[in-house]
């Protein structure tokens, strides 16, 4: 036995760890470590990512629920007589379409309540068979219950010749700019703080669209319950502190909401891991992870169905000049036109805006300017937040649902590529532009197309024109 042999063998370890601490190859084993340490934490948050994902997946598929659009086409002939229009191709946006049946019936499910838009294809009506107005082969449908909503058009007995072909035409284009425009608009709101936090951090933002869900379920929340939702002795209050508040004030909560999680996200997530020298893939591994979770938190609390809000839900569309639209349409339409005007004038008049560009454009050299780039980077994330967050209130106008972002991800993503990666109003321009491509292209290619366009316009651009519209070409080596 020996006595001595403990001793021995702490000051041996001792002497390993002061050998580890002086040493060049002790350095890089100690590098070795810390790097394994951190993407240990990055796999195990990956797996718990991929566990919320197959539980939220689940609870979607339980979730859905047996609601949908019927109707019946059929026309009465000069002798009063009924007649079933068969094989006419009918279709819901983002649901699918069918073909009426012998009995000229059709049903198309949908996903739950909100606000759908129902169309004819015209194209597909007998010779002898027409709409009264030509200009109405589109329905707008509010689904407000739990019942199916039926859907009529009105047919008439003769050809195709109720209004000139060309007038029809140039009706439908204007239509579907209008609102390619108004979709445009959604887009930049949501582009614009995505575009900022790439050209300040060089981070490729996956979680963005998540942002914009955010401010789609808190504007519910806010609207339906107000402040007593969240603290429950508010409840005797009056709106907006009590049981609920204007869509107004709740968009404006909810701004100020989505504005304080961007800075969490900045300051408690991606700061630190900037100063740890984690790299922007690593970051932007993250982001999609965070994504995933997020998405999958908000399945849990809000549950797959879809709702609407409580008010300026239900609208009739109006017809100004030929174009129908809804008092909110207008209304979202002409905030968003305001508050990015707003923006593009502190980008270019303010001092924080200026800064904001000088970092997108150059962060050492602003940092060498005296520009607090962190404090830039921390302004941008609150702001591109906030403009997300009122991004998914307008598209909550129509829906409100748990994914709401991340089915526009793409779009989003197609925008700022053809603006140009970090300029914020090559953002504006390429949101423009991507909502006027996938309305405008129903006119040749199927409604369950449409979407494919942007990733085409994102497949062109890159091809093409990398840096996109508005941005610049980097110089290489």
């Amino acid at each position: 036995m020996c006595f001595g042999c403990g001793s021995k063998v702490e000051s041996s370890g001792d002497d390993f760890r002061e050998f580890l601490e002086n040493t060049r190859l002790g350095n890089v084993l100690t590098n070795l470590s810390n790097r394994f340490q951190t993407l240990r934490k990055i796999f195990i948050f990956a797996l718990l990512c991929i566990f919320l994902s197959l539980f939220g997946v689940s609870r979607t598929s339980a979730a859905e629920s047996d609601l949908g659009i019927s109707g019946q086409l059929k026309y009465r002939t000069a002798t009063g007589e009924s007649v079933f229009v068969t094989g006419v191709t009918v279709s819901v946006e983002g649901s699918g379409s069918v073909t009426t049946d012998e009995t000229g019936s059709f049903r198309i499910a949908v996903p739950g309540p909100g606000e759908y838009r129902v169309l004819l294809d015209t194209s597909t009506l007998p010779d002898t068979v027409s709409l009264k107005d030509v200009s109405r082969d589109f329905l707008n449908v509010n689904l407000s219950t739990n019942k199916d909503q039926v859907v009529i058009f009105a047919l008439q007995d003769g050809s195709k010749v109720a209004s000139p072909e060309s007038t029809f035409a140039l009706r439908r284009v204007v239509q579907l700019s209008v609102e390619g425009i108004k979709f445009g608009l959604y887009l930049a709101l949501a582009s614009v703080g995505l575009s900022l936090i790439f050209g300040t951090t060089g981070l490729v933002n996956f979680a963005h669209a998540e942002l914009v869900t955010f401010g789609n379920l808190m504007g519910f929340f806010f609207n339906y319950y107000g402040f007593a939702g969240a603290i429950g002795f508010l409840a005797p209050l009056p709106a907006p502190l009590g049981s609920g508040s204007n869509l107004v004030i709740a968009a404006a909560l909810t701004m100020v909401a989505g504005g304080i999680l961007g800075y969490g996200l900045n300051r408690f997530i991606f700061r630190p891991a900037r100063r740890s020298g984690v790299s922007l893939l690593a970051q932007m591994v993250m982001t999609i992870g965070g994504s995933i979770l997020l998405r999958y938190i908000f399945l849990y609390f809000f549950t797959g169905g879809t709702r609407a809000y409580r008010s300026y839900s239900a609208q009739r569309a109006n017809e100004f000049l030929g174009i129908f639209l809804t008092p909110k349409d207008i209304a979202s339409m002409l905030v968003s036109v305001v508050i990015l005007l707003i923006i593009g004038f502190g980008l270019k008049r303010t001092r924080s805006g200026r800064a904001m560009r000088a970092v997108s454009d150059n962060r050492d050299l602003s940092e060498s300017s005296g520009i607090d780039v962190e404090k830039v980077i921390s302004q941008v994330w609150t702001t591109g937040a906030a403009l997300a967050s009122l991004a998914g209130i307008f598209l909550g106008l129509d829906a409100v649902t748990w994914e709401s972002g991340f089915r526009i991800l793409l779009f989003v993503f197609a925008a700022v590529t053809l603006g140009g990666l970090g300029t914020a109003f090559g953002a504006l321009f390429g949101a423009l532009i991507v909502g006027l491509v996938i309305n405008l292209s129903t006119l040749f290619i199927d409604v369950e197309l449409k979407n494919m366009m942007a990733l085409l316009v994102l497949v062109v651009v890159l091809m093409f024109k990398p840096q996109g519209l508005f941005g610049r070409k980097e110089r290489i080596g």
